[in-house]
């Protein structure tokens, strides 16, 4: 078996259930690696989930501060949640936004998508930017204990590229959407002369 650009894949050769939960499911496979070596795998099993980095008119990005029982504390986050039933990860990720922050989006612009732990879990995040902002009711679930924080979006790449948010989708998806909303030069046409008085151009 090959896997992406024809590199080797591993073999699933049989599977134990172990656990299987509201979030996720946990198996057991005996796999045979590309090297050939047969051993037992534990798999977590996630449906897969939608975050979003929803940002105002201003340029002010809305995040949560959420409380994290299996860190012990709180995190500074952008909205996101479980894909439920099949849904697409659009509908997932503006349906996030409402519930959490109380906006409903205008406008999706796809982010890409990040394994989240791909030593042991097949979680698959889907990143969105969220913008044109409607106020909307907020609508949180039993188990989300958090509160809103706003900032400026550059701020809030600053602390993702500093080091300072420890989410991994929010750190991933806030500089994401700080390239998309920053305009980028244009690289030079190499096949064109340089203008007057760039490095190496000549006097005529």
């Amino acid at each position: 078996m090959s896997g992406q650009g024809g590199d080797p894949k591993g073999e699933r050769l049989g599977s134990r259930e172990v656990f299987r939960g509201r979030t996720f499911d946990v198996d057991v496979d005996r796999v045979r690696l590309p090297n050939g070596k047969e051993m037992d795998m534990e798999l977590v099993h996630h449906r897969g989930a939608a975050a979003v980095v929803p940002v105002l008119g201003d340029g002010t990005v809305l995040l949560v501060r959420q409380y994290r029982y299996a860190t012990g504390g709180w995190l500074l986050e952008i909205p996101a949640g479980k894909i439920d039933g099949g849904e697409p990860p659009e509908a997932c990720a503006g349906r996030e936004v409402e519930e959490e922050v109380g906006y409903r989006p205008g406008k999706l612009e796809s982010l890409g998508w990040i394994w989240t732990t791909p030593g042991f879990a097949d979680e698959k995040i889907w990143l969105y930017l969220a913008t044109d902002l409607e106020p909307a009711e907020q609508a949180l679930e039993e188990d989300e204990v958090l509160s809103i924080e706003k900032m400026p979006l550059g701020e809030a790449v600053e602390k993702a590229l500093r080091g300072e948010i420890y989410d991994a989708k929010s750190a991933v998806a806030l500089m994401r959407a700080g390239r998309a909303l920053t305009p980028q030069p244009l690289s030079p046409d190499p096949s064109l002369p340089p203008a007057p008085g760039e490095r190496g151009s000549r006097a005529p």
